[in-house]
């Protein structure tokens, strides 16, 4: 379907905007963005900011506005994308997903369907390749005991593992969480992060959105602050995530602290 040469960026974005609804507002302000292959960073910022936003301009539910000098978006070093096969190279978490899965079917149905880019498998003809694949990914997650349980009868983190491997099936270049926190009690939430790194140690690029500093596991050192719809900071974690930046990021007065590779807000 498609090639990629080592060493090409999976990311290339400069001076991109987007502009929605009626009165064309921008939600996007000169997003300008390089990530390698492999690389993992996370995007910090308060609801609102303008995270999904840059997720929907990742996978073209978003385009960006034309004629603006110094536009570029490039995917593995291209820019004429299939939009099918360039969202075939990300796979995606979110709670909007969430809840369209929520459907009378099994686990193993929903990760199947990631196949398909559908919610359940309908008339879809699955291959012996496919299932041996799914049972692969089911096992790496160590869910493949629910493969058989309908989604709505999963408690939420066990049915947010099986978007994971939904995401994770067709085998994309990054996988993109949109607040994959959100909803998960302090057990699930701790198993996600544990997922989420066993994950980012197989070289798959990881893409974090959230606007909570304890979801960011180790294994990202570069984080993105976002505010009103544009970049305000990109660089290393250890260095963006104090109490100045984070403070000016969500304009409170807020203390940082870091306990063991994890940084959280103590006020």
């Amino acid at each position: 379907m498609f090639k990629s040469n080592t060493g090409v960026p999976l990311l290339e974005f400069r001076n991109l905007s987007v502009a929605r609804g009626e009165e064309d507002k921008l939600i996007l302000r000169g997003i300008g963005i390089k990530m390698e292959q492999g690389e993992h960073i996370a995007l910090l910022g308060p609801n609102g900011c303008g995270k999904s936003s840059f997720i929907n301009l990742v996978t073209r539910e978003y385009y960006p506005l034309s004629g603006v000098q110094g536009y570029s978006f490039k995917v593995l070093g291209r820019e004429d994308w299939n939009v099918f096969d360039l969202r075939y190279l990300f796979g995606i978490v979110s709670d909007r997903l969430q809840s369209v899965c929520s459907r009378d079917v099994t686990g193993m149905e929903t990760v199947l369907s990631g196949f398909f880019g559908s919610v359940g498998l309908y008339r879809a003809r699955v291959t012996a390749r496919m299932l041996a694949r799914a049972r692969a990914i089911l096992d790496f997650l160590e869910i493949e005991h629910l493969a058989g349980r309908e989604i709505p009868r999963m408690s939420t983190g066990e049915a947010r593992l099986f978007l994971i491997a939904r995401a994770l099936v067709h085998d994309p270049r990054g996988l993109i969480l949109d607040e994959p926190c959100n909803g998960l009690d302090l057990h699930a939430t701790r198993r996600f992060r544990d997922t989420l790194r066993k994950i980012a140690g197989t070289g798959i690029s990881v893409i974090l959105a959230t606007h909570n500093l304890h979801d960011i596991i180790p294994e990202i050192k570069r984080v993105v602050l976002m505010k009103e719809g544009g970049f305000i900071a990109d660089g290393p974690k250890d260095k963006l995530l104090r109490s100045r930046p984070i403070s000016r990021l969500f304009g409170l007065r807020l203390t940082i602290k870091k306990t063991g590779p994890y940084y959280y807000v103590l006020s």
